[in-house]
């Protein structure tokens, strides 16, 4: 009969020795195993997506040490019971304090934590799914003498817990008849496609088994049956999740290092988490902002593209927005335009600014020139080969008519740009 506890969590390691993974976080050459070892339990903080260990670490240090053990969750739970977890303390000494989703606690409820984690009534060790730096208070995090950021499995990790769990027999599946040898490329499967998340895959697996067939005859677990229960398993992106930020991130670093496989790869799964909005905002800033004046009509096609993919919705917006990104990527790359006005705004800021030169000022009104607002040259009255109109007079405000912002790159259509550039800088300095 099946047990009512999920697998996932009735396979939790129950001591670090058990643990699958994470070698360079948890592992025998670590020094948090030598401590744990040792009997000392430091505050920390887990960090990482759902599903690769967290809460089985912190179940594992629980089940080493010999030390009160407390698990919260700070989506359920409060300051009061935070309340009780510190006076049950004060009576039974130290207590581990998992809690878990610990970005959920609001600024106050993590305050009331400090003077108790700070003694070492309460050994904390919280766990989050977003950056630490973003969403946990300073003050915690400086208590926590370490920051561990998890990663997720890697497949051989995932096939060696799962096959653990098909022979196990008080907690496993072991007492059921199955056939773990016929069932390899199930497991395969399994643990490929459900990307290193340990209790996805276990649920995966546990449900694959009861779907099976009869539990008094010998099961053989079915590739086909597996493919039914992992349908998006690898997806995890919550849209205003550090994850979610990390794959955009990730998609325009691979746009602006040029590289199709992986730029797509990100594209395919930030259009799996759900969010096209945010998707073609930030394709529309890798536009301007990595391919820029190197080719100028890259904004005009990508923008096409963004405002079909929202004509047509998922899942046919993937068509035109692997245009673009194909496009961009394969496109000459050049920053100059922005990274010119970003140090224009950052001498401003400083207050490196100065008086608008008298001929550029407004003369649209009576008595500009009693202002001495004259002596304007107008470009096109000063034709100059092919280029238009040109004549030499100041712009910039007279302490910064030698600053240059704009560091023209020779790249694409801006090679032509950068050649205009230098040769009306010469006529500046009066060279031919």
């Amino acid at each position: 009969m099946r047990n009512k506890e999920p697998l996932a969590y009735r396979m939790r390691p129950k001591t670090i020795d058990d643990i699958i993974g994470q070698d360079e976080i948890i592992g025998k050459k670590t020094k948090l195993y030598q401590m744990l070892t040792n009997g000392y339990v430091p505050s920390l903080l887990l960090y990482g997506e759902p599903g690769i260990g967290k809460t089985a670490i912190a179940h594992a240090i629980a089940g080493t040490v010999n030390l009160p053990f407390t698990s919260m969750n700070a989506t359920t739970s409060g300051k009061k019971d935070v309340e009780i977890v510190i006076e049950k303390a004060k009576m039974e000494g130290s207590t581990i304090l998992f809690l878990d989703e610990i970005h959920r606690f609001n600024k106050a409820q993590q305050d009331y934590l400090l003077p108790h984690v700070e003694k070492g009534l309460i050994i904390l060790i919280g766990a989050t799914t977003e950056n630490p730096y973003h969403d946990v208070n300073p003050a915690i995090r400086s208590r926590c003498g370490q920051i561990k950021q998890l990663t997720r499995l890697e497949s051989e990790d995932i096939k060696t817990l799962l096959y653990h769990a098909l022979e196990d027999e008080d907690r496993g599946l072991g007492s059921l008849s199955i056939n773990a040898s016929a069932s390899e490329q199930a497991v395969e499967r399994i643990a490929e496609g459900t990307n290193g998340d340990a209790r996805k895959a276990l649920n995966v697996l546990e449900a694959v088994v009861f779907a099976s067939g009869s539990q008094d005859e010998e099961i053989v677990l079915q590739e086909s049956t597996v493919e039914e229960f992992i349908d998006k398993a690898g997806v995890y992106g919550d849209k205003k999740g550090s994850n979610f930020y990390n794959l955009l991130s990730s998609l325009q670093k691979s746009i602006r290092g040029s590289d199709v496989n992986a730029a797509l790869y990100y594209l395919a799964h930030l259009l799996e988490s759900g969010d096209l909005t945010a998707v073609n905002r930030r394709l529309l800033v890798i536009a301007y902002e990595d391919i820029g004046l190197s080719n100028r009509s890259i904004g005009g096609h990508v923008l096409a593209a963004v405002e079909a993919s929202e004509r047509l919705g998922m899942p046919e917006a993937r068509i035109p927005l692997s245009v673009a990104v194909v496009d961009m990527c394969l496109s000459t790359k050049s920053n100059s335009a922005y990274k010119a006005l970003d140090d224009a705004i950052n001498d401003i800021r400083k207050g490196k600014v100065g008086d608008v030169p008298l001929h550029l000022r407004d003369t649209h009104y009576k008595g500009a020139k009693d202002l001495g607002h004259e002596g304007y040259k107008y470009p096109h009255n000063y034709p100059i080969g092919s280029f238009g109109g040109w004549v030499n007079q100041d712009y910039l405000p007279h302490n910064l008519k030698d600053r240059q912002y704009y560091h023209p790159v020779e790249a694409g259509e801006e090679k032509r740009m950068a050649e205009i550039y230098k040769k009306l800088k010469d006529f500046k300095k009066g060279k031919k």
